[in-house]
């Protein structure tokens, strides 16, 4: 018998200063059971990062059509892909080739520098492509806000994110690689 997904949910206040973006969401985050909490928080901090009104999960690991996240135009386009983690150089293409905007989050101590030394020559001729690497400590601490039921704040000024909970404070400086 298959495992089932982990339900999640999290209420976040956003107040993004460098986007002028202002807003509450009431999310509801479904954790495929090999996807570890700091994978499942990364995604999180991606929705927060790009908040916008049409922007959503999708089906993510169970899915190789889709990405991470995305956001649609009125008319049916992808406006927006974004992937969390180090993906293949073929996902990057398909991505770069239906999208307006992509955008990773490469995360990994050892992987993610890794990945992109491998990478970097690929992603040169896709305008539309953005990759921000987190630090490892960042994520760890941001797995750490990981519960059932999350009531978050996150706020984004000069391209500083802090997510807080009633508990914990994280700061995370995403590293612009591309």
């Amino acid at each position: 018998m298959a495992l089932k997904a982990t339900i999640f949910k999290a209420r976040i206040q956003i107040a993004d200063m460098d986007r002028e973006y202002y807003g509450e969401h009431h999310l509801t985050l479904a954790r495929h059971p090999s996807e570890t909490d700091e994978r499942m928080m990364i995604r999180l901090l991606a929705f927060a990062h790009n908040a916008h009104e049409q922007l959503e999960f999708t089906r993510g690991l169970s899915s190789d059509d889709e990405a991470d996240l995305w956001r649609h135009s009125l008319s049916g386009e992808i406006e927006q892909w974004i992937e969390v983690g180090v993906p293949a150089d073929d996902r990057v293409r398909k991505a770069c080739n239906r999208a307006r905007a992509v955008r990773v989050y490469a995360y990994g101590q050892r992987t993610a520098p890794v990945w992109w030394q491998k990478m970097a020559s690929v992603c040169e001729r896709f305008d539309n492509l953005e990759v921000c690497f987190l630090p490892a400590d960042a994520c760890a601490a941001l797995a750490q806000l990981a519960d059932r039921s999350m009531d978050l704040s996150v706020t984004i000024q000069d391209g500083h994110i802090w997510v807080s909970s009633d508990k914990h404070n994280v700061e995370i400086v995403p590293e612009t690689w591309k």
